[in-house]
């Protein structure tokens, strides 16, 4: 548990102090109110006694006799005797309890009115009085019967029974009303006996009810306050806000019923009060009538006393769960904010300040500013939490130390994350103009070695050329960098803040680069100057060296823009003698190519370090093009694509070309920021070792796939530029960039750059022979070389027009190109229509990774080289269904591609010899890929592969399944005839067939191989089928591992046949590899017997002449 924790313990412990101590005060409100009920309330209700006193059968009239007794009246009833002893015990005690609650010992006098009753009625009433009355009985008065004959026998009764009544209470026999005066005064006795008190007996019972349904609410109230104080009391806070604020709105519900209920009983209270005074002031002699108002006013000021306690500790109560939800928002917002913090340190350390060159420097800066701009959004939302925290403490809050902790901690982190965001800032700028300063030194070294290498000798031959290269040389040293002037040291403790051991040795080889330049400058002005004052012999041009091999032409590029033109030069030495040879004499071979702006230069020198200045210099002119080619790609971004957002210019472009800018630049933003930000500092990195320029083309490799987005798009973009190309937006860009050339000439740029590259990439190649690197080199020229080829074949793929398919679904497009295709079917009607073409269909084939696509090429749109074709889809064969036979007699260009166990057969014609091997190497490598995937099918159903076995009563089938791949194709005519052969002879042919077929046929790819080379229109051929023995024989192919009981067989292993098991397996022993296992009948056919012949290649047969293969040709 933290500090932060105890504290908030400390103050929740406080507060509850606070709160436990408002509900005492409220408990002993509730006590006090509950012990004035308990003293003023009656056991029994009114209601509870029942309708007896409704019928007026006993009464309090309010009277008092001698020493303030009370006086109960028992009026004239017929149903007295009636009334059962349980309900007249019940009467006697609720009216006899009433006056002792108020007056405990007080003392009763019955007065019994039987004016109009018989002794037997008196003498009854007597004998219950005396049995079922409770209370401390001072006197009964009797009021005997008014008729003579009642009267005389009362007054006979009562003499011989006077006794027995005097023993158990007092009774006086009263003969009128006078005689009751002399025992209680008039103003004591109701108006029926003579007296001038005045009682209504209904009003008695409204005020009696109101009285007692006053108390029994209070104590209701009384016990709902107290009831409710404990339920919050008790009231466990958790952490869960929703939790927090249903209490509050539950609690708050609850106190104002109850606030609405104790408004309410008050205003009874009130009511009852109003009654009792109007009718005390009509009569202040009713002493009863002070005590009920007495009584009640009590009741209300208690329970007024019980409100205020209860408002008290509610409000502290609602109070503390407040400020607890509030506390627990305050702390929630504390932690987001905290982890938010967390996050963005966690993010500054993770930024390294460790960079080595400027592009890693600015894109640091950039990352820098990104998180500076999230940390100050998030700093701002942190001082607003603090802000909150500060309110909160200035409300008296209880938990104001913690809250004051939280915010203190909070611009704790504020405070750290911006003094760790400010040092690296502040280190990455000096780093930044460090490195800028040195690129511009390294810069103007390059520059000087450039102008070094771009004075032509042919200046030197005169005076005024010497002199005016001698002046290029002396402005090219006042522009000299200042840095360069004050010395390694000078500028280390300009920057010994940020210099680390990357950067020192930067300076190092900046400063050496720069001694390297200053020397040859140095050394150029003195041969300069000896030129200036000595003529020297001008140099004899040879003839030109004999141009490369032409580059293979793309549909893609147009022929102006081919290969550049080579001339050979030999200079002399200055200071040499022209007719002298030197053994050090160098041959420069400059290559013009009137693609780029610059010339590609490639040198050929003689001397022992020729190798590495050569690869240097080509790597400087791949560096200084690719700077080239970066600029005018920003150029066209900023001075074209931009510019279509400059409201200024907004009159002169169409709207619809605006809409349609994707169009035409294509994907050229996403290629300038590859250029710029990654690959360009890659070949810079390369310049001092050019031989690792392979591995950075290599490592980029996905990346150069973004251009065959853009040379897809071209097409859409040259018919947008044709619709557009006067457009008076265009013509102005143009002038204010300056440039000779259109836009569409600088459309061309990235294709012309990705040509390029495979140049650029030979040179050095031809430079580094049996160099560290040169493996990587031949990777990335065959990389580009690959992706040019994969460009040109996109490039006649998006031009496919009538697939309705998705034609995404196929795979990558491996290979394209025309062919002359005849079709056969072994459909009748399809077959006989097919059968009429003598001349063969051109269709353009595309082989995907899934399919194969045959179209036919219609007429070419446009005019003159900016023709474009366009291929109709035809047909579509999918690969897992597709065979091929490689040699078809007649013709060695053409091959069979079949499908579907031969119900359509292509014979396919390529152009060239060299067009139909790189087609059948490619369509074999994909049907080996499928053998290998249905190899893996049959080892998991092995007791499928198992049953495959070579008995008579399957021979049939199994031949019938092996001319499937046999059937010749006549070459004899123009148009093939496919017709049923007899299985009667055998040719050479290679047979691949597809994934379809049967697990036997797959495993049995193989190569057809004969002694025949002339084929005759009824050869057919067959594969025949040899008894196997036991015996030892040797391996002509390999045979895999089926299964766990199997072995594997390697082509010229000698292995022994042993014996045959029931299900056609033979027990095999390898005895070249001394293991020995069951493999299945068909399996050994393939690999033993030579299909050509007929032969098993049982060992000592003098007819085993050959072997064959089962893997790929």
């Amino acid at each position: 548990m933290g500090p932060a924790s105890l504290q908030e313990e400390r103050e929740s412990e406080k507060e509850s102090k606070r709160e436990m101590e408002s509900y005492r005060c409220l408990l002993q409100a509730g006590s006090q109110l509950e012990s004035t009920l308990q003293q003023v309330t009656v056991p029994l209700s009114l209601k509870e006694v029942g309708g007896y006193i409704e019928k007026q059968v006993a009464y309090l009239s309010g009277g008092r006799g001698e020493d303030s007794s009370v006086i109960i009246t028992l009026p004239e009833s017929s149903a007295f005797s009636d009334i059962p002893e349980e309900a007249l015990v019940k009467v006697f005690t609720y009216l006899t309890l009433i006056p002792r609650t108020r007056q405990p010992g007080v003392k009763f006098i019955i007065i019994l009115d039987r004016r109009l009753d018989t002794w037997a009625s008196i003498k009854t009433a007597l004998a219950r009085i005396a049995a079922s009355f409770p209370g401390n009985l001072l006197l009964v008065l009797v009021l005997r019967p008014t008729s003579f004959f009642h009267r005389t026998v009362t007054d006979i009764g009562f003499r011989f029974s006077q006794e027995d009544f005097m023993l158990k209470m007092p009774v006086v026999m009263l003969s009128s009303v006078t005689d009751l005066l002399h025992y209680i005064d008039e103003n004591q006795l109701t108006s029926e006996f003579g007296g001038t008190l005045d009682y209504c007996h209904s009003d008695w019972i409204v005020l009696r009810t109101g009285i007692e349904s006053f108390a029994v609410t209070v104590k209701d109230i009384a016990q709902m306050l107290q009831s409710f104080g404990t339920e919050l009391a008790e009231t466990e806070l958790c952490d869960n806000g929703k939790a927090i604020e249903y209490l509050l709105e539950s609690h708050t519900e609850k106190y104002r019923k109850l606030k609405d209920a104790i408004r309410s009983v008050s205003k009874e209270g009130r009511h009852l009060l109003a009654s009792l005074e109007t009718s005390g002031k009509e009569d202040d002699s009713q002493w009863d009538v002070k005590m009920d108002w007495e009584t009640v006013q009590r009741l209300l000021a208690q329970l007024r006393d019980m409100e205020s306690a209860f408002d008290g500790f509610f409000e502290k109560h609602h109070l503390k769960l407040h400020q607890y939800m509030q506390l627990l928002r305050y702390e929630q917002s504390f932690q987001e904010m905290e982890l938010c913090l967390e996050h963005l340190t966690g993010q500054e350390k993770e930024l390294s300040i460790s960079v080595d060159t400027l592009a890693q420097t600015e894109q640091a800066l950039k990352r820098l500013d990104s998180l500076e701009s999230n940390a100050q959004e998030v700093m701002s939302r942190a001082q607003i939490i603090i802000l909150h925290g500060h309110q909160l403490s200035a409300s008296h809050h209880y938990a104001m130390a913690l809250i004051m902790q939280r915010c203190n901690e909070l611009r704790h982190y504020c405070d750290t994350l911006n003094a760790a965001l400010k040092t690296k800032h502040t280190h990455l700028l000096q780093t930044h103009q460090l490195l800028l300063c040195l690129g511009q030194a390294q810069t103007w070294c390059d520059d000087g070695a450039y102008l070094l290498a771009n004075q032509l000798v042919e200046k030197y031959q005169s005076k005024m050329g010497a002199q005016a290269a001698l002046r290029d040389i002396e402005r090219f040293l006042e522009g000299a960098p200042s840095m360069l002037s004050s010395g390694p040291d000078v500028l280390t403790i300009e920057y010994e803040a940020v210099i680390m051991p990357q950067l020192q040795a930067q300076i190092g080889k900046t400063f050496e680069k720069h001694t390297a330049v200053q020397q040859m400058i140095q050394s150029r002005q003195a041969c300069l100057r000896k030129l200036a004052d000595k003529h020297v012999r001008p140099i004899q041009l040879v003839a030109p060296r004999p141009e490369n091999p032409p580059r293979s032409k793309s549909p893609l590029f147009s022929p102006k823009h081919g290969d550049g033109l080579k001339f050979t030069f030999d200079l002399s030495l200055p200071g040499k003698r022209a007719s002298r040879k030197s053994p050090n004499s160098r041959k420069i071979e400059v290559i013009h190519d009137y693609q780029e702006s610059r010339s590609c230069v490639s040198y050929f020198l003689d001397g022992e370090d020729s190798p590495d200045l050569l690869k240097r210099h080509v790597m400087r002119e791949l560096i200084e093009t690719e700077r080239i080619y970066v600029e005018e790609l920003l150029s066209i971004l900023l001075g074209y694509r931009a510019e279509m957002d400059n409201p200024a210019l907004s009159g002169l472009l169409p709207p619809i070309l605006r809409s349609k800018r994707d169009i035409l630049f294509g994907n050229m933003p996403e290629i300038y920021n590859f250029h710029s930000r990654v690959f360009l500092q890659d070949l810079e990195g390369c310049l001092e070792a050019p031989e690792s320029v392979g591995a950075c083309f290599l490592a980029r490799k996905e990346s150069f796939e973004m251009y065959e987005c853009y040379c897809q798009n071209k097409p859409r973009s040259e018919a947008l530029w044709g619709q557009f190309s006067d457009c008076v937006f265009f013509q102005d860009c143009q002038k204010k960039l300056e440039h000779k050339l259109g836009l569409d000439s600088y459309l061309l740029k990235p294709i012309q750059r990705l040509t390029k590259y495979q140049l650029l990439l030979k040179e050095l190649l031809k430079y580094s022979p049996d160099c560290e690197g040169t493996s990587e080199l031949q990777g990335a020229l065959t990389a580009m070389l690959d992706l040019l080829k994969s460009v040109n074949d996109s490039m006649h793929q998006i031009a496919i027009t009538g697939y309705e398919g998705d034609i995404c679904e196929l795979g990558r497009v491996l290979m394209q190109g025309s062919f002359s295709v005849w079709i056969s079917h072994k459909k009748g009607p399809t077959r006989m229509k097919e059968l009429t073409r003598f001349k063969p269909m051109q269709r353009h084939l595309f082989l995907y990774e899934r399919a194969l696509l045959f179209c036919k090429r219609r007429e070419e749109h446009g005019d003159g080289c900016d023709k474009t074709p366009s291929y109709s889809f035809k047909h579509c064969l999918k690969m897992t269904a597709v065979g091929i036979t490689e040699n078809v007699k007649g013709d060695v260009k053409k091959f069979e591609i079949w499908y579907s166990g031969r119900e359509e057969v292509y014979v396919v014609q390529a152009p060239t010899l060299e067009v139909k091997m790189a087609w059948l190497n490619e369509l074999r490598r994909i049907l080996t890929s499928q053998q290998k995937l249905l190899r893996d099918e049959a080892y998991q159903h092995s007791q499928m592969v198992g049953h495959m076995q070579l008995s008579p009563s399957l021979s049939e089938s199994k031949q019938q399944r092996a001319s499937v791949s046999s059937e010749e194709t006549e070459s004899g005519r123009s148009s093939p005839d496919p017709q049923p052969h007899s299985p009667k002879h055998q040719h050479n042919r290679k047979s691949w067939p597809g994934a379809h077929n049967s697990v036997d046929i797959c495993e049995g790819l193989q190569e057809w191989s004969g002694g025949q080379d002339a084929f005759h229109p009824s050869d057919t051929e067959e594969e025949v089928l040899v008894q196997l023995s036991p015996g030892r024989y040797m391996a002509l192919g390999d045979c895999l591992q089926n299964g766990p009981d199997s072995i594997t067989i390697k082509c010229g292993d000698i292995i022994q046949l042993q014996c045959e098991d029931n299900k056609g397996r033979w027990l095999v022993k390898n005895l070249s590899q001394r293991r020995d296992g069951f493999i299945a009948a068909t399996s050994l056919q393939l690999i033993l017997i030579d299909s050509s012949r007929g032969h098993s290649s049982r060992l000592g047969d003098p007819m085993n002449l050959k072997a064959r293969k089962l893997s790929s040709p």
